[in-house]
């Protein structure tokens, strides 16, 4: 948000002691151009959140890239249904919880910066995994990887919290991607290069 105000404030900087002209025009164009876009990235929409003990949601706003099963070797050692999604710089970064729970495991890595759609980018680049224990018994794991742009995790759970489905618990600044990690018999409801909203679009159901 500062770097908007800062943008907004450069044009009238070069008027003071340029007055106006064409590099004042251009400048001004380019500025408000990218401070909207600052804004348009930091938003925080209302959504109509989905709440419900049978529904996985969307952890983030962006496009699933990746729907199969895997093995996940760092906390659930176990076979999966591997859900991800891309978020470009024109998505809104906030990343929530996909079902409500005992959060059980969150661990931080440091990494590379891969683009995010990278296969590799999942387990080589700055990564956080974070997983959510459901009143059934049954776990996921959520990760927030950083892309090419982005250059910084935020996140606001440890392990032992209660989270709510669908409210907030990290951000990712820039380009970046979320993987889920559900259980095998858990239906897939969503299909690849299918847009998805944080909280509100379900991605499976048990």
């Amino acid at each position: 948000m500062l770097g908007a105000v800062v943008l907004t404030g450069l044009p009238l900087l070069i008027q003071h002691y340029f007055g106006y002209g064409i590099f004042f025009y251009i400048i001004s164009a380019l500025c408000g151009t990218t401070a909207l876009l600052l804004l348009n990235f930091f938003r925080i929409p209302a959504k109509n959140l989905v709440q419900d003990e049978h529904l996985i949601v969307a952890p983030c706003d962006g496009n699933v890239v990746v729907i199969e099963e895997v093995y996940e070797p760092e906390y659930l050692q176990a076979n999966c249904r591997q859900i991800s999604i891309f978020m470009s710089p024109l998505n809104v970064h906030n990343n929530v919880n996909s079902i409500s729970g005992l959060v059980t495991y969150f661990k931080y890595h440091q990494g590379k910066y891969l683009v995010a759609w990278h296969p590799k980018s999942s387990t080589e680049n700055e990564r956080t995994s974070y997983a959510i224990r459901h009143s059934s018994g049954r776990e996921i794991l959520q990760r927030q990887i950083a892309g090419a742009l982005a250059r910084r995790i935020c996140w606001y759970v440890s392990p032992g919290e209660t989270v709510i489905q669908g409210h907030e618990y990290g951000f990712i600044k820039f380009g970046s991607r979320v993987d889920l990690f559900i259980p095998t018999d858990a239906e897939i409801v969503v299909n690849l290069d299918q847009k998805t909203t944080g909280g509100e679009t379900v991605l499976a159901r048990w």
